[in-house]
């Protein structure tokens, strides 16, 4: 098995000095003790790679798209074939991952989401059953190969100039301010006592804080990556039968007559229903339902602590049904933060059903970001550079600022959009595209009269 090994230099797409590096560090961020730690491992999967094989049987891509079924899954990452059907129920990242992948080519989405190949190569092999047939292209003949080629050299370069190593010091300021601002909530409830007012603002600060399920989270959270804004594969915009959002999914309602609610009017109660209600009931509950599924108790025991650290703290000033309310409260104001800063970036830009798209087009034709500036980096949690959190969701915050000049000239060689919009006008957005939705939905509702 042969993966594409790192340039000695910085490649062709950028010079280093483009780029503002900063202090050197350990990959990932991580302590030189715990890289050491890694090595026996990466030998070993060196060794194995090494070992004699039999020669491959070799699959055209016509042979490989026909293995996309939940219970028939190939993949191909670097012109490899896995049959990973039976291993899907154990993939740390869910199972629903690899089908959403399953008789396509891999390779790209394989690297973004796995921040060590070397440890996966593990995995991977006793899953290897062929590779492509010389005559094949390294992907389907629809995508652009030229595009995939450049996206995987900036990758490359990206990857010399340590592009996906973490500052400690940035995340300990990060922690640091979490700490700070629940410290300083619980000295203003002291001082000041336990007013309305004072609970409000203190909600504003602890919303720093949550607590819910990190593997849910995960689970979730790497299907929206892998496949943002298409339909039945992407969780984030199966939203129905409450809203009917993109181009598609309201016409379809509209012409099958499906009316739960007044589509026309869902910009309107987005702010009554999706936004304050998608935390506090639809995520904590669909979170607690995993947890319990899973019998994960060790994951239901780190969230229990968020929960029990409010009562230990604020218990002695607010009671047990004050303190109750004061999760809620929090956990509303997140829900509104969530649902503007996340769907800002994906509810107004194009929605489909699955395409095969190479993985550089289906990341930028599906999000957008919003100006940098102090107060909306910090904000959104850097989160205005939403195309290149999908495009490197394994790189470190603080980077993306640097690399999105690059993404951005990229795209204009390949005659993409970049979409670059100011923080209020993706807000506005957010509801106008509800709004449009919602009038696709009416006029195709019309145009059908029942039979």
């Amino acid at each position: 098995m042969t993966f594409e090994e790192k340039p000695e230099g910085n490649g062709s797409l950028v010079d280093e000095n483009q780029l503002d590096l900063g202090a050197k560090h350990q990959a990932n961020g991580k302590p030189a003790a715990s890289v050491r730690a890694k090595l026996p491992a990466r030998q070993e999967a060196k060794a194995k790679c090494s070992l004699p094989r039999k020669s491959l049987s070799t699959y055209t891509w016509q042979e490989i798209q026909r293995h996309n079924q939940e219970t028939d899954q190939w993949l191909v990452i670097n012109r490899k074939v896995y049959d990973v059907t039976g291993w899907a129920d154990r993939h740390p990242g869910g199972r629903l991952v690899l089908n959403h992948c399953a008789g396509e080519d891999a390779t790209d989405v394989f690297r973004a989401m796995h921040p060590d190949p070397d440890i996966v190569r593990l995995y991977l092999k006793p899953l290897l059953i062929g590779e492509l047939a010389p005559e094949e292209p390294n992907q389907e003949r629809n995508k652009n190969s030229q595009l995939v080629e450049d996206f995987q050299e900036l990758r490359r370069t990206l990857e010399t100039l340590n592009m996906f190593n973490a500052n400690l010091g940035f995340f300990f300021l990060h922690l640091a301010q979490v700490l700070i601002l629940e410290a300083l909530a619980w000295v203003i409830v002291w001082h000041f006592g336990s007013g309305w007012l004072i609970t409000i603002f203190i909600s504003f600060l602890l919303t720093v804080a949550q607590g819910i399920s990190a593997k849910w989270w995960n689970n979730r959270h790497f299907q929206h990556h892998v496949k943002p804004n298409i339909y039945s594969k992407d969780p984030d915009i199966d939203v129905g039968p409450f809203f009917v959002i993109g181009d598609l999914q309201p016409v379809k309602y509209g012409k099958n007559k499906i009316k739960f609610i007044n589509y026309e009017k869902q910009h309107l109660y987005f702010h009554v229903s999706w936004a304050p209600f998608l935390i506090p009931v639809y995520f904590n509950l669909d979170s607690i339902l995993a947890m319990y599924r899973r019998r994960d108790w060790e994951d239901f025991a780190w969230v229990s602590t968020f929960y029990i650290r409010h009562f230990i703290t604020f218990g002695p000033f607010y009671g047990i049904f004050g303190t109750m309310v004061l999760i809620y409260l929090v956990k509303l104001l997140e829900s509104f933060w969530v649902a503007y800063v996340t769907q800002m970036s994906h509810i107004p830009m194009k929605m489909s059903t699955e395409e095969n798209q190479d993985w550089f087009s289906s990341q930028v034709l599906t999000t957008c970001n919003v100006e940098q500036s102090f107060f909306n980096d910090w904000f959104t949690g850097h989160l205005n550079f939403q195309t290149e959190h999908h495009l490197f969701p394994t790189m470190p915050r603080h980077n993306y600022h640097k690399v999105a000049p690059l993404v951005k000239s990229l795209c204009a060689k390949h005659g993409l959009p970049y979409v670059n919009k100011p923080i209020l006008k993706a807000f506005g957005d957010v509801i106008r595209a509800l709004k449009k939705s919602g009038a696709l939905w009416k006029e195709a509702y019309c145009m059908h009269p029942e039979t």
